[in-house]
């Protein structure tokens, strides 16, 4: 029974580790999401005050085109980060389920053993009032 404990704890822990990517992903993807908005206002704030909006125009702001270009890779490693985030909720579900079985083996175990305890329980109390009638003589 020791092991089946030590397994359960152990499954549990990895549930919480892929609770925590799973997090930590939803995090970064937020952050990345709020720089990337951020960087958007700066960019109309650039625009605007050169007054100049086509990054093709060759007076175009220098930190605007810097601040496109960053953009850019904040949504592209954002896209990378979803697809990771489907990965790490796939392997929580799974880790999951896997806590589970071990859990519905246990309860199962322990219920089997509660009917063996009981069921010796019932025999010895059987035992005992048989002892008990043979002992008084069967008087009727």
């Amino acid at each position: 029974m020791k092991s089946r404990e030590t397994l359960i704890r152990l499954k549990k822990f990895q549930v919480d580790e892929k609770r925590r990517k799973v997090a930590q992903i939803e995090a970064m993807i937020a952050e990345f999401d709020r720089i990337a908005t951020e960087l958007d206002r700066e960019i109309k704030v650039e625009q605007d005050r050169a007054g100049i909006h086509d990054p093709a125009h060759f007076a175009y702001p220098t930190y605007a085109k810097a601040a496109i270009t960053r953009r850019e890779n904040l949504r592209r490693s954002t896209g990378e980060l979803k697809a990771q985030l489907d990965d790490a909720q796939a392997a929580l579900g799974e880790a999951f389920e896997e806590l589970k079985k071990v859990e519905m083996l246990d309860e199962r175990d322990q219920a089997r053993e509660k009917a063996e305890a009981s069921a010796r329980e019932q025999a010895e109390l059987d035992r005992i009032a048989a002892i008990r009638y043979s002992a008084s003589g069967a008087r009727v």
